[in-house]
């Protein structure tokens, strides 16, 4: 394995010379950059992540929080694993995940210098970890929105509009009898961003456009699903549209539907909120605004890499929802 004297004799410099191309702390002219550039490529040197460190006042890690509760999607969830992790290498960073919630856990691993920047997901409108976040010396950035960031950049799927289009969309085809089987109890009860945003657009819009629309929070089970469309049915006999912000329970949503008569799309058309995936995947491919995953979660390490290498300011970016047709929404009988 090539070491960095290997480097500079292969270019003809000192090791501090190596050292400052690397970490760029003093110019170097580009004749002899180039040369070490060079060597460091046709020796395949890799400099010692400790001393890279040391050299930089950088670790090159990120702390990704992404709590693994009992009611949150971990297919999905690791949707956002993936794209924040792949994103990090083409920057050559790694990542550090962190699976629970707990506040006392990113004190450590931020106090301790672990980690340059963290990405922190699942985040509540009124989230307890935003003051200890914002008073952390790394840049945060929170794949979810809450009321107050308290200056922490925010990147996420523009819920609101989802919950909005969602409504619109159906209302477009001619559907006056709308429901939505959402999020479990618990997440609401959490005041989960993601599903209060949704569920505030999905309210805006019916009363906007003048449609009946019941909302049924679901359960992520197989017996989740059936008491929620029982319910469903039973308050709205006459649904001739079913939004479903539920990936777990999708599936069994669109059994129980058919096996009460109300096939899809010939009776009732369904409308999915989730990754294109999911949608793509089940029996009858659905009509879905998707959840780009992949993309907030490339997106959040690209605001990362600006607020340390350009100090750019906080921000907040939400993704335009769109509506992908698959052919399980058409206008009612």
């Amino acid at each position: 394995m090539a070491t960095i004297d290997d480097v500079a004799r292969s270019a003809g410099v000192s090791t501090s010379t190596v050292s400052y191309v690397l970490s760029g702390k003093r110019p170097i002219s580009a004749p002899t950059r180039l040369r070490v550039e060079k060597a460091i490529r046709d020796l395949g040197y890799r400099p010692h992540a400790g001393a890279r460190a040391l050299a930089s006042n950088r670790t090159n890690v990120i702390a990704l929080m992404a709590p693994l509760r009992v009611d949150v999607n971990v297919n999905v969830i690791m949707q956002f694993v993936t794209g924040v992790v792949t994103s990090a290498r083409s920057f050559d960073y790694d990542v550090l995940l962190l699976t629970q919630d707990d506040a006392a856990g990113l004190d450590r691993v931020a106090s301790g210098s672990m980690v340059d920047a963290l990405v922190v997901m699942d985040i509540e409108a009124e989230d307890p970890r935003i003051p200890v976040l914002a008073g952390l010396r790394q840049p945060t950035i929170l794949i979810g929105l809450p009321r107050q960031p308290q200056g922490l950049s925010c990147v996420d799927l523009d819920f609101d509009g989802a919950g909005h289009l969602a409504v619109s969309h159906l209302a477009g085809l001619g559907h006056t009898k709308i429901g939505l089987i959402g999020s479990p109890a618990a997440v609401l009860e959490r005041h989960t961003s993601y599903a209060e945003r949704l569920l505030r657009g999905f309210r805006s819009a019916v009363a906007e456009l003048d449609v009946d629309a019941v909302h049924v929070s679901c359960e992520s089970s197989q017996t989740g699903a059936v008491e929620a469309v029982d319910r469903l049915l039973t308050d709205m006999p006459d649904v001739t549209a079913v939004i479903v912000h539920n990936e777990v329970a999708l599936p069994y949503v669109v059994a129980a539907l058919r096996e009460r008569g109300c096939s899809t799309p010939e009776n009732v058309s369904v409308l999915a909120v989730c990754p294109a995936d999911v949608a793509d995947a089940q029996p009858v491919p659905l009509t879905s605004i998707d959840l780009p995953a992949h993309t907030i979660g490339r997106v959040a390490v690209e605001m990362t890499m600006a607020r340390l290498d350009h100090d750019q300011p906080a921000e907040t970016r939400l993704l335009t929802p769109h509506v992908v047709e698959r052919g399980s929404t058409r206008p009612p009988r």
